[in-house]
């Protein structure tokens, strides 16, 4: 049985400029997953968000529940795909992690990095690379992260999702 990804980009647009308690600086939605995705990057979520983790990572951003301060767009969402009693592992991870995350940090196994298996997906991995099957690893997701860092700040961009 396959596992969906749900959820949204969001960014706080004015905490930067205007610090994160001014009206302008509230989370808005950037982008849904749903125009990013390309298919199912299980060992990513795994070592990402500790979904379907048959490798034994360390998840870097597991079961944090939805932010309190989340987007008009994401509650939206999560809602329309039946809220808490329809899905699971509903989490977040801000830019500002995913630049600083030890991307070398292996499996139990030591087997396969994080660069290794995020590296593959092209939604998740946040620097240029090749992962593992040879493929490029600019991704989107990570593209559409780093820009929106790059104009709001990295503590300002999240990625907000949820599992069905």
């Amino acid at each position: 049985m396959s596992t969906g990804v749900s959820g949204m980009i969001e960014c706080g647009p004015g905490a930067r400029l205007r610090g994160p308690d001014d009206d302008d600086s509230r989370w808005q939605g950037a982008i849904d997953l749903f125009l990013l995705n390309n298919g199912n990057a299980y060992d990513a979520l795994a070592c990402l968000f500790g979904v379907r983790d048959s490798y034994g990572f360390e998840p870097l951003a597991e079961g944090r529940g939805l932010p309190q301060d989340t987007s008009d767009a994401v509650r939206a969402d999560f809602d329309a795909d039946g809220g808490p009693r329809d899905v699971h592992g509903t989490t977040w991870i801000a830019w500002a992690e995913l630049a600083a995350a030890d991307w070398q940090a292996t499996d139990r196994s030591g087997t396969w990095s994080r660069e290794s298996v995020a590296g593959d997906g092209p939604l998740w991995y946040p620097e240029p690379g090749v992962g593992r099957g040879g493929r490029n690893a600019l991704g989107a997701g990570r593209s559409v992260m780093r820009t929106l860092s790059g104009l709001h700040g990295p503590e300002n961009v999240r990625l907000v999702v949820w599992f069905h």
